[in-house]
């Protein structure tokens, strides 16, 4: 369906990536992945035609409908929800709403204007030939949890979340042949997350996908595309089976004769634990089996380099480490927090989940006493010490020394060479330490923040939404972090896998201000939701 042939991206006399030579099937799903700053979008915007400066060729077979996910949330203010999903179509759409303008002021007394209608017409049963665009539509928009009450509202009168819904809903109503989605499940809730990806399993045609939603990708993708060494290499199979496949060859290359049985211990342990996230045994000795099947020789070690995120608590903790009673928060007139009273003990480590809105990032904010409750308390145990990762991370690094000053300055008692150490661990290098923090992506003030949290050395954790401008390197190396942690954690976020990684306890905030507190993973949660258990 879509042949690139010598494909080569330059900026400057840095190359991206040089002669691609690669072929997209029809019914194959691609995962395209990558260090951050490797090509990734880049290499998806060439494809899909929004960038045009680069040697080589694109080809696309002809009459081929392509759909791309559009990133600008402003661009429809003013269409209605239900024109801005029917744009998505854009032949449709000018042909509907030309009909819609004849019907209203043409004269149709003239020739011309009823052989236009007719042209017009001939166009609408070419694109929907059942009529049923509105029905569509309306189906699209409610899956996606949008009200039908809101429908005909303008785009303008939404939150930024649901307007990346509607334009995730206008690039799946064209039902394309090739369809191009960079982390289209940025701002989606859970249930949103799990309709899009039985939607996109469906789908017939070629898929390309940037996400760093490891679950989702191991549930929709049946292919890896690796942004690495300047090439593009093709996988079949999913991020996992890619994900193992190439730390085993890492490590094997890295082992020298001397080491091996202990390396080869190493590597068992790996994939048991990597594989023990799908929790079930049927489904880990699944993973096995596939991994027996590999071709590993096919597959170069990547020259990406894994966080080492160590998170070590310098206090030991007592036997009481915090208790919400009776927590109540409202904005105005609305509720978003009702009654909640828990009691966390030592060695929880908590999942907190929820659809947007429901005041997630609001209970974190009151259990740190960044604001007053509008009813109920919080009661520390004496010997916590919490470490916060805030969702506003890029609002919160700024200044302008280097990263290193940044760091030093939350403890100049700090040992030099442990600062170091805790921007190494986050893949700062000496050099990069030594940059200004105003300058520093988003990513990066994600990892400076994690660096932070490792230097505080906490025993109560609290993260807010942490694998925003994560790659899924850092995902990774971040749940395995958790894992391992001795102390306690909160922590909020819509990656299952990250969740499934430490989270023994669950705790989803509804709709209506009450809660449900789960002791157990998220798979099992998940597993008691299904069955109608909760």
């Amino acid at each position: 369906m879509l042949t690139t042939i010598n494909l080569t991206k330059r900026y400057g006399n840095r190359i991206l990536f040089e002669n691609i030579n690669i072929k997209l099937d029809r019914h194959k799903r691609y995962g395209l992945i990558g260090a951050n700053g490797a090509g990734k979008t880049t290499f998806l915007n060439i494809l899909s035609g929004k960038n045009k400066e680069y040697e080589g060729e694109v080809v696309i077979g002809s009459g081929l409908k392509v759909g791309v996910l559009e990133q600008n949330q402003f661009a429809y203010e003013d269409y209605t929800l239900v024109d801005a999903v029917l744009y998505g179509n854009k032949r449709l759409y000018d042909a509907i709403k030309e009909k819609e303008i004849l019907y209203e002021t043409g004269d149709f007394e003239d020739d011309a204007v009823n052989n236009r209608l007719a042209e017009l017409e001939v166009i609408c049963v070419e694109e929907d030939p059942t009529y049923e665009y509105e029905t569509q539509i309306a189906k699209i928009l409610e899956n996606i949890g949008i009200s039908v009450d809101i429908h005909f509202d303008l785009m303008s009168s939404l939150k930024s979340s649901d307007k990346f819904k509607v334009l995730l809903a206008q690039v799946l109503f064209l039902k394309p042949d090739i369809l191009f989605l960079d982390e289209p499940t940025n701002n989606l809730d859970m249930e949103t997350i799990a309709w899009l990806e039985n939607e996109l399993k469906r789908h017939e045609g070629t898929l390309v996908v940037i996400s760093h939603d490891r679950h989702f990708l191991n549930s929709v993708v049946t292919h890896i595309l690796d942004v690495d060494y300047q090439k593009i290499r093709e996988f079949t199979g999913n991020f996992d089976d890619w994900y193992i496949a190439a730390t085993m060859i890492a490590k094997q290359s890295e082992a020298d004769n001397a080491k091996r049985v202990k390396e080869k211990e190493e590597l068992e342990a790996f994939v048991r634990r990597f594989s023990a996230n799908a929790s079930k045994a049927k489904q880990a000795t699944s993973r096995q089996k596939q991994l027996d099947k590999l071709n590993i020789e096919d597959i170069k070690p990547s020259s990406r380099r894994d966080p080492s995120i160590v998170f070590k608590a310098k206090r030991q903790m007592g036997d009481e480490a915090l208790t919400l009673e009776n927590i109540s928060h409202s904005y105005d007139d609305l509720e978003v927090l009702k009654n909640m009273t828990i009691k966390i003990e030592p060695g929880d480590k908590i999942g907190l989940i929820g659809a947007n809105g429901v005041g997630k990032t609001t209970l974190c904010k009151i259990i740190m006493q960044e604001i007053e409750p509008t009813g109920g308390e919080v009661k520390w145990g004496a010997t916590i010490e919490p470490s916060y990762f805030p969702q506003d991370t890029a609002d919160k690094i700024s200044g302008d020394g280097t990263l290193y000053d940044w760091l030093r300055g939350f403890d100049p008692k700090s040992d030099i060479s442990e600062i170091r150490n805790c921007l190494g661990r986050m893949l700062f290098n000496g050099e990069q330490q030594e940059k200004s923090v105003e300058k520093i992506s988003g990513g990066e003030k994600h990892r400076m923040m994690l660096s932070k949290m490792m230097l505080e050395q906490g025993n109560f954790l609290i993260l807010d939404e942490p694998g925003n401008h994560l790659d899924l390197e850092a995902i990774v190396a971040l749940g395995e972090g958790l894992f391992n942690f001795k102390g306690n954690v909160i922590c909020v976020s819509h990656d299952r896998e990250l969740l499934d990684a430490f989270a023994n306890r669950i705790i989803e905030i509804l709709p209506n201000g009450k809660y449900i507190d789960f002791k157990g993973t998220y798979e099992q949660y998940a597993q008691a939701k299904a069955n109608k258990e909760l």
